[in-house]
């Protein structure tokens, strides 16, 4: 099996567990694959394996990895989308950031999810993506998102209208400072923090949530994702932003935008300890409230 890691600038305080991730590695005898700029990063702080070798782009990493392991957060693991896109490597990811959705395993469990891992005890899960359309190709060849695409105001700008369709057929004009478009696997990210629903990662289903709605009683609205949806903004300002998970860039009112499923998913490393469910638990702090007992 070939690995390839991923990962961001460190805080000091997680490099032991950076260093225990590679010393596993070398105990199964497997090469580690690492990021070029990650590698950078470690220059000096990590013992490296005498036969790590590197890759800088999706190309490379499409031929020199089977797996693909994160390390920290989930926006840590959101970055690896840019670099797996359709090649279809499964990404597993380790947390070192604090709630940890897509990245749930725990830094004190590092030892027995690598030989999980290693020995392929475990199943992928498949997780749809949202693909962004527009007139002026937004985003070039990375017009994809696993959790969402927000459409939204810029600090210093008034309250926008958003002009939503669904396969041309006209769903409402949103007064809000924003809209976002969730996958189920972004529903629990920041649509869940505007009061959107959870949905079941294999639901088949994205929802559309309102940010900071001038009207009371426009709500989420959860749609099949084999439609799509088609957006015009209206506002006083002659700019606004739009974001694909972590990227963000600065569009022109006059921009038509269109939104779909992608015709490629992600597929995702589960353990077979972990289930969806038990993860909402654990994150969600569910059944822990103790004035219920």
């Amino acid at each position: 099996m070939r690995i390839a890691i991923y990962g961001r600038d460190f805080n000091d305080t997680v490099l032991p567990y950076v260093q225990e991730v590679f010393n596993h590695l070398a105990e199964h005898h497997i090469q580690p694959v690492l990021y070029a700029k990650f590698k950078t990063s470690l220059h000096g702080k990590i013992k490296l394996p005498a036969n790590t070798i590197i890759f800088h782009n999706h190309t490379e990493l499409k031929e020199r990895a089977d797996v693909l392991l994160s390390l920290g957060g989930d926006g840590t693991l959101l970055d690896t989308l840019s670099l797996i896109r359709n090649s279809g490597i499964p990404v597993i990811g380790i947390n070192f950031g604090r709630l940890g959705f897509l990245a749930s395993i725990n830094k004190n469990e590092i030892g027995s999810a690598l030989h999980a891992l290693i020995n392929k005890e475990y199943t992928l899960d498949s997780r749809s993506l949202l693909r962004l359309e527009s007139d002026n190709g937004l985003f070039g060849e990375e017009n994809f998102a696993l959790n969402d695409i927000t459409i939204h105001r810029r600090d210093n700008s008034a309250m926008m209208i958003i002009h939503a369709s669904m396969n041309n057929e006209f769903i409402n004009s949103y007064w809000a400072d924003g809209l976002i478009i969730a996958t189920p696997t972004g529903s629990t990210a920041y649509s869940l923090s505007c009061g959107g629903p959870i949905i079941y990662p294999d639901s088949k289903n994205f929802v559309i949530t309102p940010i900071a709605p001038h009207n009371l009683n426009v709500r989420p609205v959860v749609v099949p994702d084999s439609n799509k949806l088609s957006f015009e903004v209206e506002a006083r300002e002659s700019k606004f932003l739009v974001s694909c998970d972590s990227r963000t860039v600065t569009v022109e009112r006059s921009v038509k935008i269109s939104i779909k499923k992608a015709d490629f998913c992600l597929n995702l490393i589960r353990l077979n300890n972990e289930t969806y469910l038990n993860t909402l638990r654990n994150k969600l702090l569910w059944g822990i409230d103790t004035r219920n007992y």
